[in-house]
């Protein structure tokens, strides 16, 4: 739904605003990626995010980042929400895929998470969507208490088994 920023004025958290992302901050995109990768992966090299961007980003994925009101302060994006798409493989309705949600720890526990969190929501609704899906990894507690808190649920187990090389 290209031009859409339902939720911008219901983003409500003083000293921040929520802005929409474009095309030329792909570069942008790809460090906060690489921020979120690295704070549960350290040594990962994470090349490959550049071109995962480049492949999936469209007017169809919508993208927000957060900065503070005061630019002076700070001219980094505190936030980023990067939204897609997917498939329910159970009922094959589209529904709405969050690609990514970082909030940089320095700009943790304002509410910033949860703002973004009711900006896909009501972008998903705008939509028609009737769920929003999300990956979070296992080892990072903090984010699975997040999204359980806000009424997030397991629905299937992402299972890997590494392969000798």
């Amino acid at each position: 739904m290209p031009g859409f920023f339902s939720g911008a004025t219901s983003f409500q958290i003083p000293g921040y605003q929520i802005r929409p992302g474009s095309r030329r901050e792909l570069k942008v995109l790809v460090a906060f990626m690489q921020r979120a990768y690295r704070e549960f992966q350290p040594s990962a090299t994470l090349k490959h995010l550049a071109q995962t961007v480049e492949q999936y980003f469209s007017p169809e994925t919508p993208l927000w980042f957060v900065e503070q009101t005061q630019p002076e302060i700070s001219v980094t994006p505190a936030a980023c929400l990067w939204l897609g798409n997917a498939v329910d493989q159970v009922t094959g309705d589209r529904h709405t895929h969050l690609f990514l949600l970082y909030v940089d720890p320095a700009h943790r526990r304002r509410g910033i998470g949860s703002a973004l969190m009711q900006t896909a929501e009501s972008w998903a609704q705008a939509r028609g969507d009737h769920q929003v899906g999300l990956q979070v990894f296992q080892a990072n507690q903090a984010a699975l208490r997040f999204y359980q808190a806000l009424g997030y649920q397991t629905q299937a187990l992402w299972m890997i088994k590494p392969l000798p090389c």
